[in-house]
């Protein structure tokens, strides 16, 4: 990897308020470096989770605790619509917009420690594999590993890695095969869960395989109940969270978690650091220019996903010495850059 030129790039991604292209950035250094140089350095060899780690290791090493860090998993859609299609570029449900959309589905993984986040891993789902729907007659795509899986790859690295005490998920990855893993591990979860999961509330219901499902419990509250989740054998606490959303309509989460000593109340304060992920979606997004690039091919366009998110880490180890957060940095470096701008304009103007 040319550091050099992935710091340039990156910085490139955070300054940009426009499409991103190895000749835009060449333009900005003025031709110090040629596009073709750059289009080299995007194409070359793909970066992946590993190169993540050995650049954000000694940052993540300097800010790490010995106590309540947390490991956070999701994904997020980035709907490309004019891209041309390819393993990356396919359709993804979003659940953001509650729809199909064609773009980049990726899967990430951050460690948030107090006042500190900082992405550990990411893998680009990729729809590798063909087939033709018997009923339409059309191509279609599918993983040849699902989100699941490369969770639990994830983890596996993650854990050798990182330091942190709890996994925080939603309910699309809390699967048993998972809870199990991080489990076993000895680590703490707290997973949302799908109200018709089905659970048995004592072990003796258990043994007999009197189950029901979470949303049949009409008593359950903020205080946590022992449950046994149907599939695994170790006990575990549920309770359910209600909120309101933005529109005023009243939500409901269900937790579980096998954090057998913790209150309702200190679950659900742990498990609102979850957030910490959502946030670093909405920036890789808006400050770090993930969906502007026209980049083409799966290698290309996998290079500038990695570089998005190298971008969030460095907003991050800004914010960090400055105070300021992501979006407040970014407003600055825009005010910059048009005062910047109406200075060329006034001295082009003198000329007329």
């Amino acid at each position: 990897m040319d550091k050099k030129l992935l710091d340039l790039y990156s910085d490139y991604l955070i300054s940009a308020n426009q499409l991103t292209t190895a000749t835009g950035l060449s333009d900005v250094l003025d031709n110090e470096i040629s596009h073709d140089k750059i289009t080299r350095f995007l194409s070359k060899e793909t970066f992946g989770s590993a190169d993540l780690w050995k650049l954000v290791k000694p940052t993540v090493r300097k800010h790490e605790t010995n106590k309540g860090g947390a490991l956070i998993f999701d994904d997020t859609v980035q709907e490309k619509a004019y891209t041309d299609e390819n393993d990356i570029i396919s359709w993804h449900y979003s659940h953001a917009l509650g729809k199909v959309v064609k773009g980049l589905n990726i899967l990430s993984s951050i460690v948030a420690y107090d006042g500190a986040t900082f992405p550990v891993g990411f893998e680009v789902i990729k729809k590798d594999v063909r087939f033709c729907d018997l009923f339409t007659c059309q191509e279609k795509r599918i993983s040849s590993k699902s989100k699941n899986e490369l969770f639990r790859s994830m983890y596996e690295v993650n854990l050798q890695n990182v330091k942190f005490d709890y996994v925080l998920v939603d309910s699309w990855f809390s699967a048993k095969e998972n809870l199990e893993m991080i489990h076993k591990s000895k680590k703490i979860f707290i997973a949302g869960v799908k109200s018709n999961r089905t659970i048995a509330t004592s072990y003796e219901n258990k043994i007999k395989g009197k189950f029901i499902q979470i949303n049949q419990l009409s008593s359950l509250d903020s205080n946590p109940i022992e449950v046994y989740l149907k599939g695994i054998e170790f006990p575990m606490k549920l309770m359910k969270k209600v909120f309101k959303n933005e529109d005023e309509s009243e939500g409901i989460l269900y937790l579980v978690t096998n954090e057998m000593k913790k209150s309702g109340e200190q679950i659900y304060e742990i498990y609102q650091k979850r957030w910490k992920i959502e946030v670093y979606h909405k920036s890789i997004k808006s400050n770090a220019a993930l969906k502007k690039s026209p980049t083409k091919t799966v290698r290309t366009q996998t290079n500038h996903i990695f570089s998005s998110i190298y971008a969030f880490y460095k907003l991050e180890t800004i914010g960090l010495a400055t105070g300021l957060n992501h979006f407040a940095l970014k407003y600055k470096i825009i005010v910059k850059a048009n005062m910047a701008s109406m200075k060329e304009l006034q001295r082009l103007a003198s000329f007329a």
